[in-house]
């Protein structure tokens, strides 16, 4: 399988000792021809021994970064190690079901999109189940993502050749939510599935765990993508509301 992937699985690794074998193998149990990048980002904890297990896969690429990029370095330098025609991404805490990448293969083919997204189910970080989930659209355009952010990028498959146009920057805040803005701009809308293919896990360490601090790096997005303080203002609101119905309602 990996002489040919399709599909190029990126999952950039930072203290994920304890989640990452879960996630690995949710990719593994994939029915497509894939390849799966490890980043691991200087990680302090014992990664390399859970690594050892998965060396003779040749499914598998681990590497290491010589300094702690962060994620979206990370993310980048895996992007141009993929040999496959689409990119996947999956940090190290989260999962997926089966038949995730095929359904988005046959999603994205039927409807001439270049990104496909899936619903995801909200878990607590030792992998309990909150009975939350969250939805996305059969289409998501450009004006839905600017009020309401519904792509969660663990659960994203998007063709290598748009990815690589719009790299991840702005580590200090949502570098994956301004991509996505960046390719609904100029491709239009994206598929979704809406269906809990991705198993999200929750910490209050996370960018979107601390909810102030997310707040603020979600502004930051709008002024980023050129909007002035009164309309940042405006699409802010529409994220708190959004925000609320997600984590509360």
């Amino acid at each position: 399988m990996n002489d040919n992937p399709i599909v190029s699985v990126v999952m950039p690794a930072y203290r994920c000792e304890d989640t990452i074998g879960q996630a690995i193998e949710s990719v593994l149990c994939q029915e497509v021809p894939l390849e799966l990048i490890v980043i691991n980002d200087c990680s302090p904890d014992k990664l390399d021994e859970v690594m050892d297990v998965y060396q003779e896969d040749e499914r598998i690429i681990y590497v290491k970064n010589s300094e702690n990029l962060g994620v979206a370095a990370s993310r980048n330098r895996g992007i141009e190690m993929a040999r496959g025609s689409y990119i996947a991404f999956l940090d190290s805490d989260d999962w997926w079901l089966p038949g995730k990448l095929e359904k988005q293969l046959k999603k994205l083919q039927e409807e001439k999109t270049v990104l496909c997204s899936t619903g995801r189910q909200l878990r607590t970080f030792d992998g309990k189940d909150t009975g939350r989930y969250v939805p996305v659209k059969e289409q998501v355009t450009y004006r839905d993502l600017l009020s309401h952010n519904s792509i969660s990028c663990s659960s994203v498959l998007v063709k290598k050749s748009v990815i690589e146009e719009f790299p991840m920057e702005h580590d200090e805040c949502h570098e994956d939510y301004i991509t996505w803005l960046q390719i609904l701009r100029k491709y239009g809308c994206a598929s979704g599935i809406d269906e809990p293919f991705l198993q999200y896990r929750m910490s209050a360490d996370s960018k979107s765990g601390n909810k102030l601090k997310s707040a603020r790096m979600t502004f930051q997005v709008y002024r980023h993508m050129g909007y002035g303080w009164l309309v940042s203002c405006l699409y802010f609101i529409s994220y708190a509301f959004h925000g609320m119905k997600k984590y509360f309602w």
